[in-house]
C-alpha cells in the first residue's frame, strides 16, 4: 500500500473517532430474512426512489430490487460486480477488458451505457473511476464507480432501482440507481477465506476478509470491513501468432531464413495463449461505518481507502521486432532477449483510492435536516513492463555505431559494439503517466410531513447539492514516450496530458401525496447549473394506484440530462498492437478538430415505465413493468478511423492510392489523409513496423447518435415450507431492445457501430433460484439464461467467412459472430459445522459453457508447422488468436469456476 493510502486510512479512522453516525439510509431496519435475496412479503423499508419515510418495497411506485447480505454471500467469488450480475437481470457486468479497461471493469442496467446508472452508498453519491474504457463496445466511455471496491462483508444490503431518477438524485441516473446501504453493527465479528479457480486450472484467486462492529458509548457504533484479494492470469485460446513477420511474408510462406524462428514460436503456442482473459491483480481494502446519536441529532461518517496492482499480458510480439533494420535483418543486431522467442508485454496498473463522507441529521422543529460533505480520490499510475522501445534501440545502435566508425572500427567490430551497447541500454521498464480524478460532493436534505386534511400527510423534500470535480492526463518518462515508446503501450505525451475541472450547483424540490385513500403520487423536479455546459431543468412525476391490498398499478414519467464525464473529454492516448496503432483523440484536441470533430455536448433523454404489483397469496409477490427510454446526442465512440488502406503489402503505390481513392469520405477527406492529417496535428509518433505493414487509424467521442430503448422486467418470489425442509424460490426476468434510431456520424457509424449499440446484449435474460435449507445444511441452485448474443465481425486478410454481410454504408463485409442461447448454472452446498463456523464449497458455470469458437481449426497442433497450409484461418475473428471464442458473450470466456470458503460468526 502507497503511503497516500496509508495517510488517509489513518485520517479517516482519526475523523471517525470524532464525526459519526447513520444517514437516513442507515436507520432502515434489518432484513427480517437472512434466507432470500429479499423478503418475500416486500415488507422491508426502502430509502432509494422516494423521499417521504416508511415506504415499504412492496408498496413502491418505481421497480426496486432488494439484495440482502445473505443473497450477496453466496456467489462464488468476493465482489458485488458479479453478485449483481446473478441476481439482477437487467444488470450486466463486464467480464473483460482489453490493455486499460481490464482495471476499470464496469456494468450497465437496461442495456444503457455505465455511464447512465447513479452509484450510491448509503444514499450519497459515489465517485467515479480515473480510469476510462476506450475500446469500443458496450462499456466504451465508461468511468463509472468501481463497485468492486465495495467489500460485500460491509454490506447490510443493496436497493436496485429500476426506473429513471435524475429528478430525484441527479442527472446521471438515467437508467436506474445501485444504493449500497452499510452495516452499522456496534458487535460481532465475522471472518471468511475463499479460494478457487477455473476448471482450466488458471485465474487461481484467493480472499480474506473480515468484518466487526464496536460499541461507540451507549449510543454509537463503528463498523469497520477489511478485505484482501488476489488472483492470477486467465488466457483465452491456444496460442496466438502474428499474421505478418517482419519482411511482411504471411505465416503460411515463411523464407528459409526465418523458418527455424517461427518453428520456436509454435512450438511455444501454450506460452503465447495470452489474448484476451483476466489480468493478475491484488487488492488490499478497508471500508469503515461510523455513527453517534446524542438525541437530538447525529453525526455520521463512512469511507474506505483501497490499493490495487493490476498486470495483464499484452500481445505477443514476434522475434527480431526490435532491431536495427539498416543492413538487413541480421538477429545478430536485434536485441538479444527477444531475438529467440519474442517478448510478451505487460501493463501494470498501480492504483490508490480513498473516499470520506462525513454528515449531521437531526430534528429542528418539525423539519428533518441532513447536510454531509464527501471527498475522494482516484490515482491511477500506468507502467510498461517486459517490454522494449525500437525507436529507442535503433537510434542508440545507430550511434554507437557511427561512434565506432569514426573511431576508425571495421563495420563487423562496429556493428559488435553497437550491439552491446544498445542491448545493454535497452530499457525494459516504461513510466507511461498517470491519471486522476478527484470528487467533491457537498449537501443539503431537508423534509417534512404536513397533514393537510388527505388520506397521509403531505411529505415536502428539497434540498442543494454542489458538486467539485476534477480530471488530470500526467506525461509519461522521456523513454515511453520516445518516438512510439515501449511496445505494446507508449506513454502519455506531453500534448496528452491534461488537466480539467468543473463545479456543479444543483437544487432540488419533491412533493408526495396521497390524494384519496389508495393513491399515491410524487412530484420531483431539480435545476443543475454546469460550469462548463449551463443550466438544464428535468422533472419527473410517479403514481401508484392500489386496487385492493393484492393489487396495484404504477407508472412513472421523467426527463434526464448527463453531462459528458470529465474523462470523456480530456482522455488522449495511444493504443498500439502487434500489427496495428489507434489513436485516441480528445475530442477537442487539435487532432480530433483536424479530422471534423469538437467539444462534447450534453446528453438528453426520457424515460416512461408502467407496471402492476400483484400479490395472490400474502408471501408472494408478483411485479411486471414496461419502460421506454430515449436518448438524444448520446455520446459514443466515433469508432477507428482505419488510414492505411486493406491491400496487400509491397502493392505498388499506384495500386494503394487507387484503393484510398475508392474509399468513402470522410468529412470531405480520405481516411488515409484524415488520420495522417490528424496524427500530424497531434505531434504524436508511432512504430515504424506497425506503419510500414499494419494498421493505423484514430477514434474520439462524440455527441453521435439518439438512440430508443424499450424493455420489461418481472420479478416473482415465494417462500414454501415443507415436512423436509424450507424452499425459497425466486424468478426473475429483463426483455430489452436498444434501437439506433438517428447517427449524425455518416459512414464512420456503420453496421459494426449499430450492433455494438443494439446487439451488445443479450435481449432477454432470467434468472430462477432456489435456496433450500433443513437444520444446518442449505443449498443454493441458480439458474441464468441469456438469449443470444451478436457481433459483426471483419475478417482479417487468412479469414474465409461464409455469408459475408455488406455494410449498410458501403464499407467493407462483415459475418455475423453469434454467441448462441445459453443457460449457466450455479450451484452451492454449505453446511454449519459448529455454531459459529460455516464451510461453503460450489461452482459457477457449473457445466463449463463457453461462447462460440469462430473458424475453429479442429486438427491445430502447436508443434505441426504444416497447420499453417490450412485454408481456414485459425484466427478468422480477426483477434489474432488461435481457437479463441468469441470475447463478447455476456458470461465471459473463462468457463466454469469452482470454489470453497470458510466462514467464522462470533
Amino acid at each position: 500500500m502507497s503511503q497516500i493510502s496509508k495517510t488517509c486510512l489513518s485520517l479517516m479512522i482519526s475523523t471517525s473517532a470524532l464525526v459519526a453516525t447513520p444517514s437516513a439510509a442507515q436507520t432502515a431496519p434489518e432484513i427480517a430474512s437472512a434466507d432470500a435475496a429479499a423478503e418475500p412479503s416486500g415488507g422491508d423499508i426502502i430509502v432509494t426512489g422516494t423521499r417521504a419515510s416508511g415506504i415499504q418495497a412492496a408498496q413502491s411506485a418505481t421497480p426496486i430490487q432488494l439484495l440482502s447480505e445473505d443473497a450477496l454471500s453466496r456467489v462464488a467469488q468476493p465482489n458485488l460486480n458479479q453478485a449483481l450480475t446473478q441476481l439482477v437481470p437487467s444488470f450486466q457486468a463486464q467480464t473483460q477488458g482489453t490493455d486499460m479497461s481490464s482495471f476499470s471493469l464496469s456494468a450497465r442496467l437496461r442495456g444503457l451505457s455505465p455511464n447512465h446508472t447513479l452509484v450510491m452508498v448509503n444514499g450519497k453519491r459515489r465517485h467515479g473511476n480515473s480510469i476510462l474504457q476506450v475500446i469500443n463496445g458496450a462499456f466504451g466511455g465508461s468511468a463509472a464507480p468501481s463497485i468492486d471496491l465495495i467489500p460485500p462483508d460491509i454490506v447490510q444490503r443493496i436497493e436496485v432501482l429500476q426506473d429513471g431518477a435524475a429528478a430525484q438524485y441527479g442527472t446521471d441516473a438515467i437508467a436506474g440507481v445501485i444504493n449500497i446501504i452499510l452495516k452499522n453493527k456496534d458487535s460481532g465479528v465475522t471472518a471468511k477465506a475463499n479460494v478457487g479457480e477455473y476448471y482450466d486450472g488458471e485465474g487461481r484467486s484467493y480472499s480474506v476478509s473480515s468484518n466487526f462492529g464496536l460499541p461507540i458509548g451507549d449510543d454509537g457504533f463503528l463498523d469497520i470491513a477489511l478485505f484482501h484479494r488476489r488472483n492470477d492470469y486467465t488466457t483465452i485460446g491456444e496460442g496466438q501468432l502474428s499474421i505478418r513477420n517482419l519482411d511482411g511474408q504471411r505465416a503460411n510462406n515463411v523464407p528459409a531464413l526465418f523458418q527455424p524462428i517461427y518453428d520456436s514460436i509454435i512450438a511455444r503456442g501454450a506460452d503465447v495463449g495470452i489474448n484476451g482473459g483476466q489480468p493478475k491483480s491484488q487488492l488490499n481494502l478497508a471500508f469503515y461505518n461510523f455513527g453517534y446519536n446524542f438525541g437530538g441529532f447525529e453525526i455520521y461518517s463512512f469511507g474506505d481507502v483501497s490499493y490495487r496492482h493490476g498486470d495483464a499480458l499484452q500481445g505477443y510480439r514476434i522475434p527480431r521486432r526490435v532491431c536495427d533494420t539498416s543492413a538487413g535483418t541480421d538477429p545478430a543486431l536485434c536485441l538479444q532477449r527477444t531475438v529467440t522467442n519474442g517478448m510478451v508485454p505487460h501493463i501494470e496498473v498501480k492504483q490508490d483510492e480513498f473516499s470520506i463522507t462525513n454528515g449531521v441529521r437531526g430534528d429542528i422543529g418539525s423539519w428533518d435536516i441532513d447536510g454531509s460533505f464527501s471527498y475522494a480520490e482516484d490515482k491511477s499510475n500506468i507502467y510498461t513492463t517486459g517490454s522494449a522501445a525500437a525507436t529507442l534501440y535503433a537510434d542508440a545502435f545507430a550511434k554507437a555505431k557511427a561512434t565506432a566508425l569514426a573511431g576508425g572500427a571495421t563495420l563487423a567490430a562496429a556493428n559488435a559494439t553497437a550491439t552491446t551497447f544498445a542491448n545493454a541500454s535497452a530499457p525494459d521498464y516504461f513510466y507511461d503517466g498517470a491519471f486522476k480524478f478527484t470528487q467533491f460532493v457537498g449537501n443539503l436534505d431537508i423534509k417534512r410531513p404536513f397533514d393537510i386534511g388527505l388520506a397521509d400527510p403531505l411529505n415536502l423534500a428539497f434540498g442543494f447539492e454542489y458538486r467539485k470535480e476534477t480530471y488530470s492526463l500526467t506525461e509519461g518518462d522521456a523513454q515511453s514516450t520516445y518516438f512510439e515508446g515501449g511496445q505494446s503501450f507508449p506513454g502519455y505525451t506531453r500534448g496528452d496530458a491534461s488537466s480539467l475541472g468543473r463545479n456543479v450547483k444543483a437544487a432540488y424540490i419533491d412533493v408526495a401525496l396521497k390524494p384519496i385513500d389508495g393513491w399515491y403520487v410524487d412530484l420531483a423536479g431539480r435545476v443543475e447549473d454546469y460550469s462548463d455546459f449551463g443550466s438544464t431543468t428535468i422533472g419527473k412525476v410517479t403514481t401508484r394506484y392500489d386496487f385492493s391490498p393484492a393489487f396495484a398499478i404504477r407508472g412513472t414519467a421523467s426527463t434526464g440530462f448527463r453531462a459528458p464525464t470529465l474523462q470523456e473529454a480530456g482522455y488522449s492516448s495511444t493504443s498500439v498492437g502487434p500489427t496495428s496503432a489507434i489513436l485516441q483523440l480528445a475530442p477537442s484536441s487539435p487532432g480530433a478538430t483536424a479530422a471534423g470533430f469538437g467539444a462534447l455536448g450534453p446528453e438528453k433523454s426520457v424515460n416512461l415505465s408502467t407496471g402492476f404489483v400483484f400479490r395472490p397469496v400474502p408471501k408472494m409477490v408478483v411485479s411486471l413493468d414496461g419502460y421506454y427510454i430515449k436518448v438524444k446526442d448520446r455520446i459514443v465512440s466515433s469508432g477507428n478511423i482505419i488510414g492505411r488502406s486493406a491491400v496487400p503489402v509491397g502493392s505498388s503505390a499506384a495500386i494503394e492510392q487507387a484503393a484510398r481513392v475508392l474509399t468513402p469520405l470522410i468529412n470531405g477527406l480520405t481516411p488515409y489523409d484524415l488520420v495522417q492529417g490528424a496524427i500530424a496535428a497531434s505531434g504524436k509518433g508511432l512504430d515504424p513496423s506497425v506503419v510500414s505493414f499494419g494498421q493505423i487509424g484514430l477514434g474520439t467521442f462524440t455527441n453521435g447518435i439518439d438512440t430508443r430503448t424499450v424493455g420489461l422486467e418481472f420479478s416473482a418470489r415465494y417462500p414454501i415450507d415443507t415436512d423436509i425442509g424450507k424452499f425459497d424460490l425466486s424468478l426473475s426476468a429483463n426483455y430489452n431492445k436498444t434501437k439506433v434510431t438517428k447517427s449524425k456520424l455518416g459512414t464512420l457509424f456503420n453496421s459494426n457501430s449499430i450492433a455494438v449499440i443494439e446487439k451488445a446484449s443479450p435481449d432477454f435474460k432470467s434468472v430462477f433460484s432456489t435456496l433450500y435449507t433443513t437444520g444446518a445444511f442449505a443449498a443454493n441452485l441458480r439458474a441464468t439464461y441469456f438469449s443470444k448474443t451478436t457481433q459483426l465481425v471483419q475478417p482479417n486478410s487468412l479469414s474465409t467467412a461464409v455469408r459475408p454481410i455488406k455494410d449498410i454504408w458501403g464499407g467493407p463485409g462483415y459475418y455475423e459472430g453469434v454467441v448462441k442461447a445459453a443457460v449457466i448454472i450455479d450451484l452451492e452446498l454449505s453446511y454449519d459445522i459448529t455454531k459459529f463456523a460455516n464451510l461453503a464449497i460450489g461452482a459457477n458455470n457449473l457445466f463449463n459453457k463457453k461462447p462460440e469458437v469462430p473458424g475453429l481449426v479442429a486438427d491445430y497442433d502447436p508443434n505441426n508447422p504444416a497447420w499453417r497450409n490450412a485454408t481456414r484461418s485459425p484466427y478468422i475473428n480477426n483477434s489474432g488468436g488461435i481457437n479463441q471464442p468469441f470475447n463478447f458473450g455476456p458470461y465471459g470466456t473463462n468457463g466454469g469456476y469452482y470454489y470453497a470458503r470458510l466462514s467464522f460468526n462470533f
